[in-house]
């Protein structure tokens, strides 16, 4: 019995060439029992279905439907792909090659009047001859088409290859009936379209070569996320350091790495120090330190030093596998603006045929002399230069690489439609704590008082904190570890909440904390009350040691603004974004910390539950929000922003609220993320845009339009060309989003 899918399948679709094909296959597997949702991507040929059903029906069901498919399991070697993609793009030249060389003999040895008249006794016996050869070359280039065509046709449905079939198909057709019946048709009308039919193939595949050469480019991205992943891991059992293949290291295994090695899984360091590059994850260039409790990530470069480090996540659940399944996710879905082409597409073929069948008729009634020649020439030539593949390609391949050039920046998006959003803002909601600032609280200021020295003031605090859980009490401690101050025995601890904690050390009874607590133990701090002020008007957050009921000396602790938070928000600024601060911080402080960051509206005191209530009011107000955060405390309001940007990092990249995951602490990934999201929807726009006018205007050439006021008709071989170079141009667009560079300020 086949093993059913839990949530989310992967499936590689063979067969696909036109957005028509895309609505047929997502139709299928719609249809199976079982199944919640299905994205199909043109793009890359691959389908993602979501639900609970059997891998073996889904198949089946694609098969009816006239593919074929296979289920994409685990990580596929970049080179196979590679492989399997240029041995496609030389099937196709060939193909190409081969229609293309007889197409052109054959044009040759008309113009040059080598060929012998249809009628005459020579032709009589050439030209079957040529209409067999021709039949040979057909099938050899063009089967692809026909056998697609005849499926279609079986489901009653129409695409691409019923273009090209009924156009090339009917070319030859009409051929054999002037080398049978010469004799009897008007004079005009005696000229056969061998040479128009195996052109036509041979500019189809040539156009269908180059679209798969340069789609190859495409997926680039995760072809070198995927190239990250070693193959090999060396870990340590029973004593012995040895190499095994990277499926079979465990959870909890001890490893080894060397420099210059690539890190196997996610882990922690046990023992060792190095410098890690993790720039193709996050986009940072500057190597990471890592030390003893470091975290590491699979796929990251180890660069000076050997190190042990315990396999904390394997296969799958590696921070890279996230990273690569959330990437593919984005490129398979569909923004709104691909929902439009989709409709289009799939009424698109029908239609085509109907205006062919209508221009028959037409000239058929109405033309010149040979009012038959006149007709089939036309009449084929709106089939062949209407294939949608333009249409098709137009937005998923635009999503693809994009989605592709944001993973190598460490921007990653999980929704396609956060791509289309994100340009869109108007308002920028951001948290404070470990979005605009550290999110690591230090010692900013120390200040002994009397004859106390700063660092006796640090080991009574330190002393006397070493017990505490508080955020502010492990500053303290870095603090002191930093200056190597040994701690003091501390008995007779007592914390009082929210105003500090006291203690006696050495016989002389220690105070910690806040105004509050040296008012309730009789502290006079009258003296001090300016300077705590003018601290806390800077962003610190002062406590006041009293040592015997007398002040000692004041340490303030302050979460620091990011080096480039200032940056970002004068970024998005300048691209017209409302920046708001939003935090749970007490107003003096956050107004401090929003000033440093050139925010100037703030809103301080707001609970992390409150914070999703701001975002809807201004959705309310008429403002497209998006909402930067942690994507822990503020997982509310990034579901309910517009577009959720969530601050992770290499190892935390599964956050589920948000849109798009900035995969460094860096706020400046932010304006970055909307700058491509400008230029993804104007690179869609322009695909799109060329798509319809191309279409718009070659259908109504193609039929004669132009032939009443200039004599001019469209050959049956240039609207071939025309349709390919159509599909190359809108991926060849698309590839310039790839070597997109960002503003800076």
């Amino acid at each position: 019995m086949s093993e059913e899918t839990t949530d989310e399948l992967r499936l590689s679709i063979l067969g696909m060439r036109c957005a028509g094909c895309v609505s047929a296959v997502e139709g299928a597997l719609a249809a199976v029992d079982g199944v919640t949702s299905v994205s199909v991507n043109f793009a890359d040929h691959s389908a993602v279905v979501k639900g609970h059903s059997d891998p073996a029906l889904l198949i089946q069901a694609i098969k009816e439907a006239g593919f074929d498919a296979a289920v994409m399991e685990g990580f596929e070697d970049p080179a196979e792909q590679e492989q399997q993609e240029l041995q496609r793009y030389r099937k196709l030249m060939k193909k190409a090659a081969v229609a293309g060389a007889f197409g052109l003999l054959l044009m040759v040895a008309e113009h040059l009047a080598w060929l012998p008249e249809i009628g005459s006794p020579t032709g009589s016996w050439l030209w079957p001859q040529i209409a067999l050869l021709t039949l040979g070359i057909l099938f050899y280039s063009g089967w692809h088409f026909y056998s697609g065509a005849y499926k279609s046709l079986t489901l009653g449905q129409a695409n691409m290859d019923t273009l090209i079939a009924l156009g090339t198909g009917s070319a030859w057709l009409y051929s054999c009936i002037v080398i049978d019946y010469y004799a009897t048709l008007p004079s005009l009308a005696k000229h056969a379209y061998f040479e128009a039919a195996v052109m036509i193939l041979a500019f189809i595949n040539l156009g269908s070569a180059l679209e798969t050469l340069a789609r190859g480019k495409t997926s680039s991205a995760i072809r070198q996320l995927i190239g990250l992943q070693p193959r090999t891991a060396r870990v340590i059992r029973n004593g012995e350091e040895i190499d095994i293949a990277i499926e079979q290291v465990g959870l909890g295994e001890t490893l080894r790495v060397r420099p210059g090695e690539k890190i196997a899984v996610d882990g922690v360091l046990l023992e060792g120090h190095s410098t890690v590059d993790e720039s193709m994850l996050t986009g940072e260039s500057l190597p990471v330190e890592k030390m003893v409790g470091a975290e590491v990530v699979a796929g990251t470069m180890n660069q000076t030093g050997s190190f042990l480090f315990t396999a904390t996540r394997i296969g799958r659940d590696t921070a890279l596998a996230q990273i690569i399944k959330s990437v593919r996710q984005a490129q398979s879905s569909k923004p709104e603006i691909a929902r439009l082409a989709d409709r289009i597409s799939g009424v698109f073929v029908p239609a085509v045929v109907a205006v062919s069948v209508l221009t028959f008729l037409l000239w058929y009634a109405f033309g010149p002399d040979p009012s038959l020649g006149y007709a089939f020439v036309t009449s084929m030539t709106v089939l062949v230069i209407a294939c949608p593949c333009a249409l098709g390609l137009a937005t998923p391949i635009s999503v693809m690489v994009a989605v592709g050039r944001a993973a190598q920046s460490g921007i990653l998006i999980r929704k396609g439609e956060a791509l289309q959003t994100a340009g869109k803002l108007t308002c920028l909601i951001l948290d404070k704590t470990g979005t605009v600032t550290e999110g690591k609280p230090t010692v900013s200021t120390l200040e002994a008082f009397g004859d106390n020295s700063e660092e006796q003031l640090l080991q009574w605090a330190a002393s006397i904190e070493s017990g505490s859980e508080h955020p502010l009490a492990a500053a303290i401690l870095a603090a002191a570890e930093q200056r190597q101050i040994k701690l003091e025995k501390v008995q007779q601890f007592a914390a009082v909440a929210g105003h500090g904690v006291m203690a006696t050390i050495n016989g002389q009874r220690v105070l910690f904390g806040n105004q509050a607590l040296m008012d309730e133990q009789g502290v006079n701090i009258a003296d001090f009350n300016q300077r705590l002020e003018e601290l806390s008007a800077l962003g610190q957050t002062p406590m006041l040691l009293a040592v015997d009921n007398k002040v000692a000396g004041i340490i303030a602790v302050s979460d620091p603004i990011k080096k480039d938070s200032a940056q970002a928000v004068q970024m998005l600024q300048s691209q017209g974004v409302r920046i708001i601060m939003v935090t749970g911080d007490n107003a003096i402080t956050a107004q401090a910390i929003a000033k440093q960051a050139g925010i100037s509206e703030l809103r301080a005191q707001v609970l992390p539950q409150d914070k999703a209530e701001v975002v809807k009011e201004l959705q309310q107000a008429g403002e497209i929000v998006g909402m930067v955060g942690d994507g822990i405390n503020d997982a509310p309001a990034l579901a309910q922003a517009d577009v959720g940007f969530a601050i992770g990092t290499g190892t935390d990249v599964a956050i589920e609220s948000a849109d798009v995951v900035i995969l460094q602490g860096s706020l400046l990934k932010v304006p970055e993320a909307i700058e491509l999201s400008k230029a993804t929807v104007i690179n869609i726009k322009q695909n799109l845009i060329g798509a319809f006018f191309y279409n718009t205007v070659s259908i109504p050439v193609a039929a004669g339009l132009l032939y009443p006021l200039f004599g001019v008709l469209l050959n049956p071989m240039i609207a071939g060309a025309a349709m390919a170079l159509s599909s190359v141009t809108v991926v060849s667009n698309a590839n310039r989003l790839r070597w997109m560079r960002f503003n800076k300020v």
